[in-house]
């Protein structure tokens, strides 16, 4: 028996942070990084919280990969704070830090109760606002640790296009880029099902329509607002499916590298897409394929690539993600990203390899991967 729910309430639209100014909360810890408060961005949510008449304090510590001792920092703050709703407004790893400093303070103090979460994106690409997952770093070790429960759910996110205004370009192709992969990992997954897939179609569609319209124009708001959405449709889609190799491989750069997540995953798709299809010289010999390759070529037909055959229909969805990476001068490579060397990269590549076996993402990939054949991918990708 399968099941599908969707716990957290989802506010959008014009003035969908005015929700803020009708909580029933008394106290609350704003959790953000430091732009945030630089920019002036968390007045937003704190003039907001004036209006409601809650008092509010901000823990602005948080850093992109969010590591341990950051979440210890958290945990230390929303304890002396006694907050009854916890609001985390950034990007991922503010929504990621939110999640397990809120599990973390009440495991540490069994007298403090199970405050309310709020989750603010002001990216459109990680879909954490929706989902029971979160990713702490290990720095010392060079891990990453993903984190997995229905208690981190939030119990409410807010999407206001607004917030996403000023995200600039690069920010805008990485995360947009996140967002394809979510989408797309999540449809092929070996634990989708019809919800996720209706999920995981219209984020694909949007995205198609509206990536590169809010790349080239931060001022269209209405492709920002869409591209917002997108993000929270693929979260929803890959919290019920999960994911795949791509993100078990994008994981490892990420803690090896410090390459940005949604740029990692953009590098590694064509190649992923090609992988999971068995595309080679031999492809057209065949006279059947597996579904995850038929949804392939639905996702490329969705997005206008249609062509002669299955094979060739694959094909241009893979050269649509490197044509859609060019146009947002996305690097296509490790080389190209240029973080370290190759004897830096290719030194790393068998511990990398083995992580990303053991990742919990790998269980739902369509195609049941060896370590060789991630080494092999890893080795493509530089």
């Amino acid at each position: 028996m399968k099941f599908f729910d969707i716990k957290t309430q989802i506010y959008f639209g014009e003035n969908s942070l005015d929700r803020l100014s009708e909580l029933p909360y008394k106290k609350a810890l704003v959790i953000s990084d430091p732009y945030v408060v630089k920019s002036g961005m968390v007045h937003h949510v704190t003039s907001r919280l004036q209006n409601a008449n809650i008092e509010w304090e901000i823990f602005d510590n948080v850093i992109p990969d969010p590591p341990i001792e950051k979440i210890s920092e958290g945990v230390s703050a929303v304890l002396k704070c006694k907050a009854d709703i916890i609001i985390a407004i950034g990007g991922g790893s503010a929504i990621d830090s939110a999640k397990a400093i809120r599990e973390v303070a009440e495991k540490a103090d069994a007298t403090y109760k199970h405050p309310a979460l709020i989750a603010i994106p002001t990216t459109s690409g990680t879909g954490s606002e929706v989902t029971c997952f979160s990713v702490i770093s290990d720095p010392e070790n060079h891990t990453k640790i993903p984190l997995a429960d229905d208690c981190l759910l939030p119990d409410e996110a807010i999407l206001d296009a607004e917030l996403v205004k000023t995200v600039p370009p690069a920010v805008t192709a990485d995360t947009g880029m996140d967002v394809f992969t979510h989408a797309l990992e999540s449809y092929v997954s070996t634990n989708n099902n019809e919800f996720s897939a209706a999920l995981a179609e219209k984020a694909i569609e949007i995205t198609g329509s509206f990536l590169l319209r809010s790349y080239l124009d931060n001022n269209d708001t209405h492709a920002r607002q869409k591209m917002h959405i997108a993000s929270c449709l693929a979260g929803l889609a890959f919290n019920t499916a999960s994911l795949g190799i791509n993100h078990s491989m994008a994981h490892q750069l990420g803690a090896a590298f410090h390459i940005p997540h949604g740029r990692a995953n953009a590098m590694l798709l064509p190649h992923i897409i090609e992988y999971n299809s068995d595309i080679d010289k031999y492809s057209r010999l065949k006279t059947d394929y597996p579904k995850h390759v038929r949804k392939y070529a639905t996702v490329a037909r969705t997005l206008g690539l249609q062509n002669f055959n299955i094979v060739t229909t694959v094909r241009a969805l893979s050269n649509w993600c490197q044509f859609m990476m060019k146009e947002m001068d996305m690097p296509l490579s490790v080389s190209e990203a240029n973080v370290c060397t190759q004897e830096e990269y290719f030194a790393k590549i068998p511990a990398m390899a083995e992580a990303a076996l053991k990742d919990a993402c790998t269980k739902t990939n369509p195609k049941v991967p060896t370590l060789k054949d991630i080494e092999m991918l890893y080795t493509q990708l530089w």
